[in-house]
């Protein structure tokens, strides 16, 4: 009695998602898995060439990609963006491609506040002077290098208030804060204000971004807009970096037209190293971790593997581009 074979599944870069401390194996159930820590470009289709499953995160899989790969049938994205896949290309073979939407908001919401709080309060600044001897050579009891400011009362701006918005504006509201949000489709929470994106920027004291990057959203954060807000205002983005001009911003920083920003995202991952913004004032930069806490990349592993799962069941499920 001949026994079906298992389907190739091949993870382009795996790394990301699993540096060493989860584990592939409700993905390995599902077929004959190979999990490759990175891939340059000239390697994708070599190393995806008979692969039924093919998985990537940050990875391009470009129509000629597609094309050069008879034997694929369901694309994965090890992520909620799925801009890095011909979503098109993929359609007209009718290759269907799957997304983790949802797994990292809470971590997102976190990060967002871990970024605020540093504007705010500069701990890690502080801690360090503390640790080379500063405060043991105090005159005074205490010391601060920046000014120190309460969030409670002031307003909180969320730029698209989708699932990650909602949470950050709940975490607003704990602390006390005003909020303020646009959004595409509104849905009322108490406490929440929806405004027009404009108003957001002359409004708030803090301005957080999680609208999707769309032609439309691209550069939304520039000299212009940028003018319109407070001299004491913040701005964080934890969204996708192409939502700023990134010179625009390290000019209004370096002349204090805002107090501070912090980003995860930048417009190029890695950043080139002549980067406008690691040389601006009061500009914090984390490296696009807000969504990769442990918590997070788990559930992200179980909801990819579930959509193998599905998809060999004849009903995939968060595909993205209409291919069932």
């Amino acid at each position: 009695m001949s026994s079906t074979p298992r389907p190739r599944i091949v993870v382009l870069d795996g790394h990301t998602l699993n540096p060493g401390d989860l584990d592939w194996h409700a993905v390995g159930a599902l077929g004959e898995l190979t999990v490759h820590p990175r891939s340059a470009t000239a390697e994708i289709v070599a190393r995806a060439a008979g692969a039924e499953i093919l998985l990537t995160n940050k990875t391009p899989i470009t129509a000629a990609t597609i094309a050069a790969l008879p034997a694929l049938r369901f694309i994965g994205v090890l992520a909620t963006g799925f801009n890095v896949v011909d979503t098109a290309a993929a359609r007209a073979r009718g290759i269907p491609v799957s997304n983790v939407p949802g797994y990292g908001t809470a971590s997102v919401a976190q990060h967002v506040f871990a970024l605020l709080l540093e504007l705010t309060q500069r701990t890690g600044h502080h801690a360090q002077t503390v640790r080379e001897g500063r405060w043991s050579a105090c005159p005074d009891f205490c010391y601060w290098d920046f000014p120190l400011v309460e969030l409670s009362g002031r307003t909180l701006g969320i730029v698209g208030c989708g699932s990650i918005g909602e949470a950050v504006a709940r975490v607003g509201l704990a602390f006390g804060m005003k909020v303020i949000a646009s959004a595409r489709r509104p849905r009322a929470m108490e406490g929440m204000e929806f405004v027009p994106t404009e108003e957001i920027f002359r409004r708030a004291d803090v301005v957080t971004l999680h609208c999707p990057l769309t032609e439309e959203t691209r550069g939304i954060v520039n000299a212009a807009r940028i003018a319109t807000m407070k001299p004491s205002a913040f701005l964080i983005n934890t969204g996708r970096g192409p939502l700023i001009v990134e010179q625009d911003l390290a000019d209004a920083l370096n002349a204090d037209g805002i107090a501070g920003a912090a980003l995860d995202v930048l417009s190029t991952e890695p950043p080139l190293a002549g980067n406008p913004l690691f040389t601006a004032k009061n500009c914090i930069i984390t490296p696009h971790i807000a969504w990769a806490t442990h918590a997070s990349r788990a559930r992200l592993m179980e909801v990819v593997a579930e959509n193998i799962r599905t998809f060999l069941a004849g009903t995939p499920r968060n595909v993205v581009n209409g291919a069932m």
